[in-house]
């Protein structure tokens, strides 16, 4: 129930449709400039709608969906969305994932040989200022003078503080990505100007600290964590303080990264925040939330994910559902893409859609991080969601669907095997759980491994609990003296593979670029390291071109 109503959020924020394309500023234009703000925000339930544009700008890509209306120009409108292109940027660039089509540069993400013209860096980088832009806009026009003039009722002023805190997470959560990615974004707050001006660069460093400051407060303006719902009490699909904490958790973890130096040769490392992440991930295990032990991992990634036990986990998610958020890029596309080969023949029974689109497949460096006869379908671990029917280990040949073992992850089918609601089984209904309890755990046992405050012996029970959901019993429970960073980075893998959070993974464990590889990495079949200065994004040519404030990342 909770879902269908923010689906319906969802159906009513195309009132709100904005069609500039951000690459040269973050700024909004009505698409019919005789719409005021304020005629806009006459309907009081239009500050929701406004809010549920936002949280849709991850899961769709324009307004009338599958397409038409698009969000952004320049490329096709299903490649264009939000999650596909940051899906592909954390997975595509690593031994997770690789995909065969040949569409324009799409093939050099997996081969880390990209350049600043790649169009599909460039639109995940169009995709995330465009974000920016609502957030910002949402942000000017619900300000306490704003709602005076309208006459806002206290009641629903006091909601509308909600709506603020929530837009500005998703602002930061944005701002994270472009950092994560791009480390030197164009940076445009709600107190910027309106109207064509060139925005200003930001170091990364600085992002990191004003992220930060946004959600725990600075300088008398108070942080949104503390305006958001309490965790685990929101709308399902509606960021709370759970996942702020999270967000939180991230950053820190990764601060080293974050706040580090970086040249064409070489990254300097900033200083570690490890006891900092360590505080944000017991808020998250202390909050409430469970994995559920009596039912298989596979259930977390099905159509009913948001009902079916597996949603004790999810902290935030990003929902679908097939009739009301039809687009051909989020969970339309994980599930489509990688089902091929031998997998089509099951594609209406076993995976609850129309055919598969021959593309994703992973690589044997990662089928190899799970123990037993992999090969032949055979492991204890029941994490191990792969096919190998009719597919090859190696991947001879990138554009072949048959080399390299595919992935049965997302499937559009609920606990009974029955079919999502779009009986065209074009689109489907499973959920992406963006962060999960899961992660939290693994972020714990992380921490005690690099000897930074967390316990390692609570380190091996928090394991252990994903262990025995993965193995159905305790066989494969490890011990406090099995964890060290090795096992942490293949763990990750193993629990957390295909939900975007591998390049970031890698980079944060060196073993992005120079120190480890896999096949196609470089471009070659066998694998080759590549230069470090691969661990960041290059800023867009068509950007540099239009903003003189803005300097290449190195190496580009």
């Amino acid at each position: 129930m909770m879902k269908r109503i923010l689906m319906m959020c969802l159906a009513a924020s195309v009132g709100f449709a904005v069609l500039q394309s951000c690459e040269d500023r973050l700024d909004l234009t009505p698409e019919d400039e005789r719409l005021t703000a304020d005629s806009a925000f006459d309907d009081p339930d239009s500050y929701e709608q406004f809010l549920a544009k936002i949280y849709a700008g991850i899961s769709l890509s324009g307004q009338e969906g599958p397409a038409g209306q698009p969000d952004l120009a320049g490329l096709d409108e299903g490649f264009s969305n939000y999650l596909r292109l940051y899906w592909k940027m954390q997975e595509l660039t690593t031994d997770e994932a690789i995909i065969g089509w040949n569409d324009g540069t799409i093939q050099d993400l997996h081969g880390q040989v990209w350049t600043s013209g790649n169009e599909f860096i460039r639109t995940m980088y169009s995709r995330l200022l465009y974000q920016v832009a609502l957030t910002n806009e949402f942000l000017r026009q619900t300000t306490d003078a704003k709602l005076s003039e309208r006459g806002v009722e206290p009641e629903l002023r006091d909601e509308i503080q909600v709506f603020r805190a929530e837009a500005r997470f998703m602002r930061a959560l944005t701002y994270w990505h472009a950092m994560d990615l791009f480390a030197n974004p164009p940076f445009v707050t709600e107190d910027d100007p309106i109207g064509a001006f060139l925005p200003p660069q930001i170091a990364r460093a600085d992002l990191f600290e004003w992220i930060e400051g946004e959600a725990l407060g600075v300088e008398g303006k108070p942080g949104f964590i503390e305006d958001m719902a309490p965790a685990g009490a929101h709308v399902y699909g509606r960021a709370d303080q759970g996942a702020a904490w999270m967000l939180m958790a991230k950053l820190y973890l990764n601060a080293e990264v974050y706040t580090g130096t970086m040249t064409q040769s070489s990254f300097t490392p900033g200083p570690a925040r490890y006891a900092d992440a360590l505080t944000y991930v017991n808020n998250v295990i202390n909050a409430g939330y469970s994995v559920n032990t009596n039912i298989p991992y596979s259930h977390s990634f099905l159509a009913d994910n948001d009902s079916n036990g597996a949603q004790s986990e999810v902290i935030f998610t990003i929902p679908f559902d097939g009739l009301r958020t039809q687009a051909f890029g989020g969970m339309t596309f994980l599930t489509h893409a990688p089902v091929g080969g031998s997998m089509n023949n099951v594609a209406t029974s076993f995976f609850g859609i129309n055919g598969g689109w021959f593309g994703v497949r992973t690589t044997p460096t990662f089928v190899d991080k799970f123990p037993g006869d992999v090969d032949n379908g055979n492991s204890p671990d029941g994490r191990a969601l792969i096919w190998v029917d009719g597919q090859e280990k190696d991947i001879n040949t990138v554009g072949t669907f048959t080399d390299g073992y595919g992935i049965f992850k997302y499937r559009n089918v609920d606990v009974n095997g029955n079919q999502g609601s779009d009986t065209t089984g074009d689109h489907t209904d499973i959920d992406f759980p963006m962060f999960r309890l899961a992660d939290a755990y693994l972020m714990y046992a992380e921490i005690a491994a690099r000897g930074a405050g967390a316990d390692a012996g609570t380190a091996a029970n928090y394991i252990n609990i994903l262990r025995q959901r993965a193995y159905g019993d305790t066989s494969g429970n490890i011990s406090a003296s099995d964890i060290d960073l090795d096992f942490i980075i293949d763990e990750r893998a193993r629990e957390l593979y295909w939900e975007g959070h591998r390049r970031t993974d890698l980079i944060r464990f060196n073993q992005f670029s120079e120190n480890s590889v896999w096949q196609w990495k470089g471009g070659v079949q066998p694998g080759n390291a590549t230069q470090v200065f691969r661990n960041i994004m290059p800023i867009p040519e068509t950007d540099l071109s239009l903003n003189t404030n803005l300097e290449q990342n190195p190496g580009y």
